[in-house]
């Protein structure tokens, strides 16, 4: 199986190309008063995703009751004040360094589709930060649903069906085992895993999948798919000139 054999890649975003971890703990600490300072990531990664599991709404109105849940649990800040701030960081959280280029990147040989459990509104922000770089999005507003469940990548097959692209000529693209790299595979769809947190222990913000999935490409980072790529439409260039 090779890269180029692909059509449209299918990104995953929230932990894949905007690093919602970096924004949670650069919020909570910056927001929580001083006790937040001195927790540590787990400290704060644990309690938010008892919150988020609870208030599973959309992301752009629903995460400052995720945020009151966790300062009450941690005994952080947890005025109305705080939590609509919160909320607002939510919209703002920063894309890892590699992820605009590497999609800008893709771009150019690939149709690029967004499959976010984040509403169109979170997503619009997200899109903005990333440098707009999809052809086509999906989110749990118009799915009506969230990955890990089947009927989210249901939506987007019959989607993309409709425009001429078969699921074998799909990549699915994560960083979450849990949400979408197990579901994906089990579903048939060719994944990739960029393994963010590779070196590090646990699962930081994201929920902990009951079994590894094998993907079909792994790599760390957005970059190193992006030269993997690069790589193989040099070699094939190089076959055709020899």
């Amino acid at each position: 199986m090779r890269l180029t054999e692909f059509k449209v890649m299918t990104f995953d975003v929230v932990g894949t190309l905007i690093d919602f971890e970096k924004g949670v703990l650069d919020a909570v600490r910056a927001l929580g008063g001083e006790r937040a300072a001195k927790l540590t990531d787990d400290e704060i990664f644990e309690p938010y995703k008892r919150g988020r599991a609870k208030f599973y709404g959309r992301s752009s109105f629903a995460m400052k009751d995720v945020y009151l849940s966790l300062a009450n649990e941690l005994g952080l800040k947890n005025d109305e004040a705080t939590a609509e701030a919160f909320q607002l960081a939510v919209l703002r959280w920063p894309a890892f360094p590699d992820s605009i280029k590497a999609l800008a990147r893709l771009r150019q040989n690939f149709r690029l589709v967004a499959m976010t459990n984040a509403d169109r509104t979170a997503f619009s922000a997200y899109s903005d930060t990333l440098g707009n770089p999809f052809h086509d999005s999906i989110t749990c507003d118009d799915t009506g649903c969230a990955k890990p469940d089947p009927q989210f990548f249901a939506f987007n097959k019959g989607r993309q069906s409709a425009l001429g692209f078969n699921q074998s000529e799909i990549l699915h693209i994560a960083q979450s085992q849990y949400h979408d790299i197990g579901i994906a595979k089990e579903l048939g769809y060719a994944t990739c895993w960029i393994e963010r947190r590779q070196g590090q222990t646990g699962f930081g913000g994201t929920p902990e999948p009951k079994v590894l999935t094998k993907p079909d490409f792994h790599f760390a980072t957005l970059k190193q798919l992006a030269d993997a790529v690069d790589a193989e439409l040099h070699a094939g260039l190089r076959a055709t000139a020899a």
